[in-house]
């Protein structure tokens, strides 16, 4: 199993951010499939949710390889790109979890009222434009 790492302190606020996140697996195919999404930082892990039964979970639960990567609204050279693995699928209880990610993003709770659950995702590599991002 690959050792873990974290995103550094200077680019923790492009979670704090309404940034799309652009989730990347591959499918039963081997294709590499890419979605937007909305994400979270949770201590060293990203959280990603997706609906109880989709495509995109079965993909994730098959193949736990995924790479994710978030730039900033306000500056375009302050983004991170990430791989890593899922290690942990729980069931999104009340969706409390995606209500969180969607009041940030929306500013309301998430519409569609379906089972969700949520994907946590261990950081193997962390990549960054550095200086650049700061200008």
């Amino acid at each position: 199993m690959p050792e873990t790492t974290t995103i550094p302190d200077e680019l923790r606020d492009l979670f704090d951010e309404p940034a799309l996140a652009h989730v990347s697996y591959l499918n039963r195919k081997g294709q590499v499939v890419t979605y937007p999404m909305l994400v979270d930082l949770h201590g060293d892990q990203i959280l990603v949710s997706s609906p109880v039964g989709s495509r995109k979970g079965q993909s994730l639960r098959e193949r736990d390889q995924v790479a994710v990567s978030v730039v900033s609204t306000k500056n375009a050279w302050h983004w991170v790109s990430v791989s890593g693995r899922v290690i942990d699928i729980q069931p999104d209880d009340n969706l409390v979890c995606i209500d969180r990610m969607s009041q940030k993003y929306v500013g309301s709770d998430y519409e569609r009222r379906t089972p969700r659950e949520i994907f946590t995702i261990a950081i193997d590599r962390v990549s960054t434009a550095r200086a650049w991002g700061r200008r």
